[in-house]
């Protein structure tokens, strides 16, 4: 077995910009994993898990777009519904087999005594809402995660991670190139949102196509600089639009929104459904009747508004409709970002291209 390479993350461009936010990964990846065709069943490993532990007292809310969604305790993040926050987050591989990670979660958090308070004795309930890609056709169906993997990237859960084909990113495929995890985050400069900060954190494994194939720069992709990216030569442009496209449509990109700003579990829903509008500029096409593309958001409430920017709201609105709107309209850039930044940070895993094997004059080495 060896560990898939992963690229470092970066200060002021991570969802662990948002103080108290870590994020840990477990795989398995062996170096001679098969893809399964339709003929023949594949071999090896080639999936993980990965997890983003949360600071105590977050508002956490959840959006499902996507037709076959793989998902746990999702409908405990209803605004309606009690109880308020979460304590971690499951990204996983293994289809609905992998939602048995959250188990290992659940399982450290409560000896670590974290979770819901429900008695006098120090009994908790640990939150660990998770959610869930397809990658079962990457190596042996039957090898998929289990609670060790939760418990495992937990254990690992830090503010400097990988990102690419790594922790739940691992077997993940996009369109015809390689997926993986990803991440971006934003502080706002101007408006009623000035001096708060929206991150995201992808694990993309979309059907739809990342990358304009006219172009061969992926979608969403404006800013290269950002990106460190260069127009690519014809000539691989040429072989990308040549690649088949992959052969299920059994697919999701999953992920978390993140904001220190303070604000209800409803708040955070609109920052969530806001995501995925940088889901479809990213991704096309996008929430599938086979996809289960899944976005939580977590707002932390570590930093006030600044009030020498608040906009006046007509009294019968929610005082934060001004702030909320514009956390809204950042997030959606994030997670396109963070979507971006998956797909050019993936490496290749059981012959699958990566957009770095295909495009590599876009990177200027």
């Amino acid at each position: 077995m060896t560990r898939a390479p992963g690229a470092p993350s970066h200060a002021g461009n991570r969802i662990t910009d948002i103080a108290g936010i870590t994020v840990g990964h477990h795989h398995r990846l062996d170096e001679d994993v098969q893809l399964a065709t339709p003929t023949e069943p594949g071999s090896g490993w080639a999936t993980g898990t990965t997890v983003v532990a949360l600071p105590r007292g977050c508002a956490t809310a959840v959006d499902v777009r996507g037709g076959g969604p793989g998902t746990r305790e999702t409908d405990l993040l209803d605004p309606v519904n009690t109880v308020r926050g979460a304590d971690a987050i499951v990204l996983t591989g293994g289809s609905a087999y992998g939602l048995a990670a959250a188990d290992g979660v659940m399982s450290r958090l409560e000896q670590a005594g974290i979770g819901l308070p429900m008695d006098r004795l120090g009994h908790v309930v640990p939150i660990v809402p998770a959610a869930v890609i397809y990658d079962l056709p990457v190596g042996r169906w039957e090898n998929r995660p289990t609670a060790e993997f939760g418990a495992r990237a937990l254990a690992d859960a830090r503010t400097d991670f990988l990102i690419g084909s790594v922790g739940a990113g691992v077997g993940a495929r996009a369109g015809a190139l390689k997926g993986g995890v990803g991440t971006a985050s934003i502080t706002v400069s101007d408006g009623p949102a000035r001096g708060l900060t929206v991150a995201a954190l992808v694990v993309a494994n979309p059907v739809g196509g990342v990358v304009d194939t006219s172009t061969g720069l992926p979608w969403g992709a404006d800013d290269l600089d950002l990106h460190r990216l260069h127009a690519p030569k014809q000539l691989e442009i040429r072989r990308l639009a040549e690649l088949t496209a992959k052969g299920t449509v059994l697919n999701t990109t999953i992920g978390v929104v993140a904001t220190d700003a303070e604000l209800s579990v409803a708040g955070a829903a609109r920052l969530a459904m806001s995501g995925h509008d940088g889901l479809a500029r990213a991704v096309r096409p996008a929430h599938s009747p086979l996809d289960g593309d899944t976005l939580f958001a977590v707002a932390t409430g570590q930093t006030r508004t600044d009030p020498a920017v608040a906009v006046d709201v007509p009294p019968g609105m929610d005082p934060d409709t001004a702030v909320v709107a514009s956390l809204a309209e950042t997030a959606a850039t994030v997670v396109q970002r963070a979507i971006v930044s998956a797909v050019v940070s993936a490496t290749s895993v059981a012959g699958i291209p990566a957009y770095r094997d295909v495009l590599f004059s876009a990177f200027g080495e």
